[in-house]
């Protein structure tokens, strides 16, 4: 585990941290001394864990929640974490989910549209908007979660969930050097098959027995195997000569 005076001093935000990786992440950054900005998603969610009850009230913590779904959602977002921090040192875009399976020729443009707004575009909306406080940061990092379907395409029915994350990959690619000129570096992580209610909603138990039979590790990932893997990227110490890269962590599924 990372030092707890690691990220002392250091201001987090973490969007779709109300569960699964994202909760985790902030978690582990709390740990490590951070002042951590949740976005808990849409709605609330009770009860809260008992970490996090003890950080709001210690004042290391805040949550909100905004639908990044929805017209504004993200700017809701954005102005409330502007009343918090002056600056951020670390911005983690984790907001999204699959939203269904869509088969290609059953795809709606409504659901093409949520897929591409929820995984993409407010990823964009919300390193826009977010890029002034950033740039006042000490170290400035960004990390985008990806997926491992942005390599392989994933599924039946997660073609658009699938290409969104390749768009978020190139797309941090590009702002990586786009940004380098004023050392805000920018890299992802990229998750394989996670035991979190993401494949509780959308893969089946067979589904995902199958899938584990095929990872060299010969098990699902968890969150806590992801997280670090944030925290990694995000500490200058220990990654700041590392920008334009995608992290994978999925128990050699690539090499199979």
């Amino acid at each position: 585990m990372f030092h707890p005076s690691l990220f002392k001093d250091i201001n987090v935000v973490v969007t779709g941290a109300g569960r699964g990786i994202g909760l985790e992440v902030a978690r582990q950054f709390l740990d490590c001394g951070a002042t951590v900005y949740l976005h808990g998603g849409r709605i609330a969610r009770e009860p809260l864990p008992d970490f996090l009850d003890s950080a709001l009230v210690d004042g290391r913590a805040y949550l909100s929640y905004a639908d990044f779904s929805m017209a504004g959602g993200v700017d809701l977002l954005a102005e409330s974490i502007g009343k918090r921090f002056r600056s951020i040192d670390v911005l983690v875009n984790n907001a999204g989910t699959m939203v269904g399976r869509f088969l290609a020729g059953d795809l709606t443009d409504a659901q093409y549209e949520s897929v591409v707004q929820l995984n993409q575009t407010a990823v964009v909306q919300t390193t826009r908007a977010l890029l002034p406080l950033l740039r006042r940061g000490t170290n400035p990092a960004i990390i985008n979660t990806v997926s491992i379907s942005a390599l392989t395409g994933g599924s039946a029915g997660s073609s658009i969930y699938s290409a969104t994350k390749a768009f978020v990959s190139t797309y941090s690619k590009a702002l990586a050097r786009e940004l380098a000129p004023e050392s805000i570096r920018v890299n992802c992580v990229s998750p394989g098959t996670i035991t979190t209610d993401f494949h509780d909603r959308y893969s089946s138990a067979e589904k995902l027995e199958a899938t584990r039979k095929t990872i060299p590790l010969q098990r699902l990932g968890t969150a806590e195997d992801c997280a670090p893997a944030y925290l990694f990227l995000a500490s200058h110490t220990l990654s700041g000569y590392i920008t334009g890269q995608v992290l994978e962590v999925n128990g050699g599924q690539l090499i199979c």
